[in-house]
């Protein structure tokens, strides 16, 4: 009887046992419930005049659709959180009247701060040709920068050559910007012939640009050839680089189908951007494939409004 009894505890230790280790091996196959991602936040005051309150995590409403995610952090990007990577990227299609706009570029390039990392490309025939890579060295970065060729290219297309770039740029930690200067044409497909057809080249450029986590700040310069004298052709490229920036978080400027006297009130703006930015991270729920996942931000603080990208990468369970 003894025997039988000891017997018998030992099997019920051993299922117990074996019930922990498959418990175990459940929770370790199951999908995590949510993962951490992170995002660039602009922060915005409505008025002139006014300074941006201090904000903290629990000012911050991130909705996927009804459902509101958990916020955990929301740091200004400074100090030592201010690493910034920028691209500036000139259309090589366009007009060399340009050139009475380079010393703003210049001067915005001199104007970031010491961390930031500045790189200088041309954009044509659907790739970019890297004058300058990434430096600290603000005036290696000015020195690279030239007169468009004026030339439109057999493949031109603003919006690959852009794609060509995002999925070059190498992985880092940093905050992750682009100022694109260029009519927004997409030679390459002939134009945008209607503002309701498809655009595939700018859908794409704008689902990398989420993907990567880089926001776009688009600047219209006038082009050269055919297509830009065609005035829907050129109305519908503004329009194009408009959603860009907006999908992405960043900002469009231009004034008509004119070359602006200065892009100078177009750069101060730029820089206001990047002077008042945040990283927000949240804890979005992820799905068997990685994906991008529209979300909103948004405060119940007055006066204060966010501008970010559409969606954020969130990367498939575990």
């Amino acid at each position: 009887m003894q025997t039988s009894h000891a017997v018998h505890k030992m099997l019920l230790l051993f299922s117990a046992a074996l019930a922990v280790s498959f418990s175990s091996q459940a929770q370790d196959a199951a999908p995590a419930t949510t993962v951490p991602v992170h995002m660039t936040v602009t922060v915005n005051v409505i008025g002139e005049n006014k300074k941006i309150p201090d904000l903290d995590r629990r000012d911050i409403m991130v909705k996927q659709g009804k459902n509101r995610l958990q916020v955990t952090d929301w740091t200004p990007a400074t100090g030592d959180h201010a690493g910034m990577q920028l691209f500036v990227l000139i259309d090589d299609s366009s007009d060399t009247s340009l050139g009475s706009q380079l010393d703003d570029v210049r001067a915005f390039i001199n104007a970031q701060p010491p961390s930031a990392s500045i790189a200088i490309g041309y954009m044509s025939n659907a790739t970019v040709r890297v004058v300058q890579d990434f430096t600290t060295d603000h005036a290696l970065a000015v020195k690279a920068v030239r007169l468009p060729m004026a030339n439109t290219g057999a493949y031109g297309s603003p919006y690959l050559s852009l794609i060509d770039i995002l999925k070059r740029w190498p992985d880092s930690p940093n905050r992750r910007e682009v100022l694109m200067v260029t009519d927004g044409i997409d030679r390459a497909r002939g134009g945008f012939r209607s503002r309701l057809g498809p655009v595939p080249d700018v859908d794409t450029a704008s689902d990398v640009a989420q993907h990567t986590g880089t926001i776009i700040y688009t600047i219209y310069s006038p082009g050269v050839g055919r297509l830009f004298r065609n005035f829907w052709v050129a109305n519908n490229a503004q329009n194009a680089l408009a959603r860009l920036s907006e999908e992405t978080g960043g900002e469009s400027f231009f004034l008509g189908l004119q070359s602006p006297v200065s892009f100078k009130p177009y750069l101060e703006q730029a820089q206001k951007i990047l002077d008042n930015q945040y990283i927000v991270t949240f804890l979005a729920k992820p799905g068997k494939k990685a994906s991008l996942q529209e979300v909103k931000i948004t405060t119940e603080v007055q006066g204060v409004e966010f501008g970010a990208a559409n969606s954020v990468w969130v990367p498939a369970a575990k």
